[in-house]
């Protein structure tokens, strides 16, 4: 650290408290520790809107994309009530009037999504006496709740302890409110001074970091608190690259404003093009333009421009920056990725933040505002952690293993869109969880934040993880079928039907087979287990795809209908379900069952799961299917001969009508086709299935099962 550290430190006499571990065996003791947090974090808060100068300043937005700062205000203590509802730890509300309004529009919205909705908010002191009874009911639960250790997702406590964590983060964004609202409508506190010293920005300069790996996700039995998507597991092998030693000092991005950075479309995203006509954007948002010069807006107030200091900007201005560095030094310069902050973090040295003063500008710890870049160093670099959040390349994703808490099932997934995109290392205001090296937040990328950048230059490309979830009504209830629970103690039906034929094959070769009609592809799957090379074709493109993405990355995530509006989150993987050593051997295509090409013949074995009754020529295609099947190979029918007419024309039905004065039933129709070809050699058998509809309706069905044997 520069000598300047010793003068500019704001040391406290004790550091803002820190989140607890939440395991243990003194009861009495952890409801000390957590009445502590929440009342230390509770005031805090309550003190960052003291830097309002008056009422207006709760009224006016500080930025059209958000609401005013009394929503804020407002807002986390209506989420402890919330959620405390929901935990089952108290039973009824303060103000159901405040509880629905101040519940819900957190994220910023686009430039295209204005919500200009008026409401009629209460006054400052209503929601200052709200709040303070809110304080209280929450201390009575703490002080009063059964409590049993550890404190984990099923424990109600875990609705305190998000409670904290929640007003934590809002700690954070709100500051940025506060900074970005009008200048005459804020004030200066001693609870609240910026950082004072300042000089030259120092030249950056590369760093390599050696090739290696990490391995990320958070183990459910984690004594201290996170996150949904902080959870599960991922691992990545990252390649060599260069990183730079300092975050981008806002001396080193003026060269990018000088050389006319803003005006030139060429380095923007079409995104970052959208966002910057929509804006405005002349130069990063917290510079001003004075007669005396370059000037920073701080929190409250505006200071001549500290240039050593890290450059605030966006991700589209990041991204910008990036793009006209690699053309001036002909280096592939881009931001990093998640893995290789995390691989950055590791050659640092770093140590996770525990009860003393930081080695970093983090946890409110110094001041109340980012400082010089190179003020912390961190082993070859500065600021790995701390000072500003760092933009990256990745947009937010789920892990492997990712699970929604049921009582706050919408923090995280509305992010799964590619459009939010992670931040990493916290800033000078980030506490409690954000700090933890497990923790994932992310933004939209026109979102400010008190954030700034690090480049890197690596040769490796960027790959992105799919993170969206198939919310196709359709889609979603096959994928359930084949891939989800099993309701009423009904066996998996694909699993079933394929099982019975690898039974039935006995020591027939088994090379190839076919699954027509594989829809979302379980049974192509399963029948890998077996076989050689499994086929998987159906006439949905939109079904298959669940398929070829199980296949590519091994993982799928999907909503299902719950109740009305509401959906529950579902993801399954290859590996939980035992099928992970099959991808390599299968394969899907789109085809139509009544006219499918040349290619798919020479097969060992035919499924046709509950096809026949939805083909518009099922005639066609059992009059023909024997050329596609190998002597001694194996055709498996099977249905429920629900005949309609809008999938098929009546004359073409097999059965289920009156032929010469008697019933003539769709087992009647196959064996007068089939058994020309075939002979059948098990069945008919009735196998069940359920497909679910929501919380409360499922349909209940029984499939007709024949096998058949193709005749030498």
């Amino acid at each position: 650290m520069n000598a300047e550290y010793t003068v500019n430190k704001q040391v406290q006499d004790d550091v803002f408290l820190r989140t607890p571990r939440l395991d243990g065996v003194d009861i009495e003791q952890k409801r000390r520790e957590i009445a502590a947090w929440f009342n230390t974090t509770f005031e805090r808060y309550e003190s960052l809107f003291k830097t309002l100068k008056n009422d207006q300043a709760y009224y006016q937005k500080p930025i059209s994309l958000r609401h005013p700062l009394i929503f804020y205000y407002g807002h986390t203590a209506t989420f402890f009530i919330n959620k405390l509802l929901l935990a089952g730890l108290i039973e009824q509300r303060i103000n159901p009037g405040f509880e629905s309004m101040f519940a819900v529009g957190v994220d910023e919205m686009s430039w295209d999504d204005l919500n200009d909705a008026h409401y009629d908010w209460p006054s400052v002191a209503q929601v200052h006496d709200y709040r303070r009874q809110v304080q209280a009911v929450v201390n009575r639960v703490i002080d009063s709740a059964p409590l049993s250790l550890p404190i984990n997702w099923e424990n109600p406590w875990w609705a305190i302890i998000m409670g904290i964590e929640h007003e934590l983060i809002h700690l954070e964004t709100s500051s940025v409110l506060i900074r970005q609202q009008k200048l005459e409508l804020v004030q200066s506190r001693a609870d609240w001074k910026p950082w004072t010293g300042s000089g030259l920005a120092p030249e950056n300069a590369l760093v390599s970091v050696a090739a290696g790996s990490v391995r990320l996700g958070k183990s459910f039995d984690d004594p201290i608190y996170g996150w949904d998507n902080e959870y599960g597991r991922h691992q990545a092998e990252i390649a060599e690259f260069q990183a730079a030693r300092y975050l981008v000092s806002n001396q080193e991005f003026l060269s990018f404003v000088e050389a006319g950075g803003y005006q030139q479309d060429q380095w923007w995203s079409d995104e970052g093009l959208e966002w910057r006509n929509f804006s405005k954007a002349q130069h990063p948002t917290f510079w001003h333009q004075s007669e005396q010069g370059w000037q920073l807006r701080l929190m409250t107030e505006l200071v001549p421009m500290r240039w050593d200091w890290p450059a605030e900007v966006n991700y589209h201005e990041a991204k910008a920056f990036c793009e006209w560095k690699a053309a001036e030094t002909k280096l592939p310069v881009r931001l990093p990725t998640e893995d290789e902050w995390y691989r950055l973090y590791e050659v640092s040295g770093l140590a996770a933040l525990d009860h003393q003063q930081s080695d970093a500008n983090i946890h409110l710890d110094y001041a109340a505002s980012s400082c010089p870049v190179n003020q912390f160093a961190h082993g070859e670099f500065f600021d790995v952690v701390g000072n500003v959040w760092q933009w990256t390349e990745t947009p937010i994703y789920p892990f492997d293993g990712f699970k929604v808490h049921p009582i706050y099932d919408d923090f995280t997934t509305p992010t799964y869109d590619g459009k939010h995109q992670l931040i990493k290392g916290g800033s000078w205001v980030s506490c409690g969880n954000e700090t933890q090296l497990s923790s994932r937040y992310a933004f939209r990328k026109h979102f400010f934040q008190h954030a700034g950048f690090r480049y890197v230059v690596s040769q490796q490309e960027v790959v992105q993880v799919s993170s969206q979830y198939e919310t196709d009504k359709l889609v979603s209830e096959y994928a359930e079928f084949h891939y989800g629970d099993s309701y009423f103690e009904v066996a998996n039906f694909p699993k079933t039907l394929a099982e019975l034929a690898i039974g039935l094959m006995a020591d027939r070769p088994a090379h190839r087979a076919l699954d027509l009609g594989c829809a979302t592809g379980r049974s192509t799957f399963e029948l890998a287990r077996h076989f050689d090379e499994v086929t998987g074709v159906d006439f949905s493109a939109r079904l298959i795809n669940v398929g070829v993405q199980l296949a590519e990355q091994g993982v799928i995530r999907y909503t299902i209908a719950d109740e009305g509006d509401l959906v529950l989150y579902r993801e399954r993987s290859l590996e939980q379900l035992g099928l992970a050593d099959t991808a390599d051997k299968v394969s899907f295509l789109q085809g139509d069952a009544c006219n499918l090409k040349p290619v798919f013949a020479g097969y060992d074995l035919i499924l046709a799961a509950n096809l026949i009754d939805r083909l518009y020529k099922p005639a066609l295609f059992l009059q023909t299917v024997h050329e596609r099947i190998n002597p001694g190979g194996l055709l498996m029918i099977t249905s429920p001969y629900t005949w309609l007419e809008e999938h098929t024309e009546k004359d073409d039905w097999l059965g289920g009508f009156k032929k010469d004065g008697e019933s003539f039933f769709t087992l009647d129709g196959l064996k007068a086709i089939l058994e020309q070809n075939f002979r059948l050699v098990h069945g008919p058998e009735s196998v069940p299935f359920v497909l679910r509809e929501t919380r409360r309706k499922f349909q209940h069905t029984l499939s007709e099962v024949t096998v058949w044997e193709r005749k030498a």
